[in-house]
């Protein structure tokens, strides 16, 4: 009989954490699914169900911490509206054929760890409000269609681990600041446009622990579009 009893209250307990999700952030989450087509997800969301029960979504004590949507056939585009999910720790979406550009209100999701967004057609430039990301680890923009300068304000994600910009239409000056960031495993900026990636290069293998001679000028000074990508184990820090 005790064990009924714990069952239940068990029971009781988690479906009143589901509910304890906001309507801002159900909300949020149905913005998703309509602006990307989710009636034309591989894994589809039942939007009158749980948010709990949703496909790739974690949710914890209430909120909305997590969206795990890779290879789902999204496609259209994010909506400013995800900055309602104010607890999201990780936004994977890589691997779909989501375009438009990247939502400036991104910035205000101040827990964000994970940004995830490869392989995918997204298009302008990359916000200056992502710099105000300061728990952001992990940062992989690659093969899409991003273009204009890398804000300034990258350099201020001291948390930074990897930055993996690979194979875009970016250009202008590589964030010196981001690659003397000791937290760095990985820095990835290949097949783009940038200025001056001899400085940047002498920063990420002096960083990386590896001996450089600054007189050998093949190492330092590619040509054509760079190829930087320098990856250290966790024994370095």
């Amino acid at each position: 009989m005790k064990n009924v009893l714990n069952f239940f209250f068990a029971l009781v307990i988690t479906t009143a954490a589901f509910a304890q999700v906001s309507e801002s952030e159900k909300n949020a989450l149905h913005d998703l699914y309509n602006s990307t087509h989710g009636d034309q997800w591989t894994q589809k969301w039942d939007l009158n169900d749980e948010v709990a029960n949703f496909p790739g979504v974690t949710v914890t004590n209430g909120h909305v911490t997590e969206i795990r949507m890779l290879f789902n056939n999204l496609t259209g585009f994010l909506p400013a509206s995800l900055s309602e999910l104010t607890q999201l720790k990780v936004l994977e979406l890589s691997f779909n054929k989501i375009g438009g550009g990247i939502p400036e209100s991104l910035g205000n999701l101040q827990h964000l760890q994970v940004l995830a967004l490869n392989g995918n057609s997204i298009n302008g430039a990359i916000p200056n409000s992502l710099g105000s990301l300061y728990e952001l680890k992990q940062l992989h923009l690659s093969s899409n269609k991003l273009s204009g300068d890398l804000p300034s304000e990258l350099n201020e994600l001291a948390n930074l681990e990897v930055f993996n910009v690979f194979d875009n239409d970016l250009s202008g000056q590589l964030p010196v600041g981001l690659a003397n960031n000791r937290n760095m495993r990985e820095f990835i900026v290949a097949e783009n446009n940038f200025k001056k990636a001899d400085e940047i290069s002498a920063v990420l293998l002096i960083n990386s622990g590896n001996f450089i001679d600054l007189n050998e000028n093949a190492i330092l000074n590619p040509t054509g579009k760079s190829i930087i990508a320098i990856e250290t184990s966790d024994d370095e820090n």
